[in-house]
């Protein structure tokens, strides 16, 4: 038998035994929640570092393997991150109040079709830029579907903002001043639904009239326009005073459009004198 000499004369040293791997957590270790703590933290997961503990039981109970386990954490993610937008987009859209398409009383304000408020409820006029338009008196309606219509449009995933007509007039015209009005038009060009509120309740001179068509100009046949009035289109002289510019804003907001006419009884007067009766 050889037996190899080093140049010390002694035999080589042996390799030294590899050092076993860091054993790593447990599913349910304190150690395994830790980390999993730290890397939602890291990766913005907030609904899994939250609900983890509870997911674990769940998968242990069900007998869920590793991949089920995980493909049922990240659900839970995605679908509250989907919740956390919708809630943003309803937020950022900045309406008054609340009012859904499911709570309106089409039985106190037989005018109003319900299929045709389920059919715009789907969010596929916001899609291809048409236009909408609410008419009829006070108390019979009109701000309820336009918020409900701009909720049920925000929740599907569209850029929706709502102004009343006057506000956005006066925004309109301090911008002119401060010379930032392309700037003001150019944003409310961009979102997807302009939900414009009580046009026709205030007259409007010609100045506020034509920067008021401007806005109507920057989205017509891009982006969708949403509008409540009290005023039939015969009445709208009133609040755009030149013919010329009436015409052609009602030509904007009526081309190719939905025109739904919710009445003159006012159901929310009706509302309250019942109530009175039954008190």
């Amino acid at each position: 038998m050889t037996v190899t000499i080093t140049a010390a004369g002694t035999p080589p040293s042996q390799p030294a035994p590899p050092t076993p791997a860091t054993p790593r957590p447990r599913p349910g270790d304190p150690a395994a929640l830790t980390a999993i703590d730290t890397a939602c933290r890291a990766l913005r997961l907030p609904t899994i570092r939250a609900r983890v503990a509870d997911m674990i039981g769940a998968a242990e109970r069900e007998q869920l393997g590793y991949a089920g386990f995980l493909a049922e954490a990240l659900l839970a993610e995605c679908d509250d991150r989907d919740q956390r937008r919708r809630i943003r987009r309803v937020n950022d859209a900045a309406f008054p109040r609340t009012k859904r398409l499911e709570d309106f009383d089409y039985t106190a304000n037989t005018a109003v079709n319900p299929a045709t408020i389920a059919t715009l409820g789907t969010g596929n006029w916001v899609a291809s830029g048409t236009p909408v338009c609410l008419i009829g008196d006070s108390g019979t309606g009109k701000s309820h579907l336009l918020i409900g219509l701009g909720i049920a449009a925000a929740e599907a995933g569209h850029r929706v903002r709502y102004v009343l007509a006057s506000r956005l007039v006066n925004e309109l015209a301090e911008a002119d001043n401060d010379r930032s009005l392309s700037k003001v038009i150019a944003r409310y060009g961009r979102v997807d639904l302009l939900c414009l509120d009580e046009l026709g309740y205030l007259g409007l001179d010609r100045r506020g009239a034509e920067l008021l068509f401007q806005v109507l100009t920057e989205r017509e046949e891009r982006n969708a326009i949403a509008v409540a009035s009290n005023e039939p289109f015969s009445g709208w002289t009133k609040t755009f005073t030149d013919p010329r510019l009436c015409a052609a804003i009602v030509d904007r907001l009526t081309f190719a459009g939905h025109i739904i006419e919710t009445g003159t009884t006012s159901y929310r007067l009706a509302h309250t004198r019942t109530h009175q009766a039954a008190s």
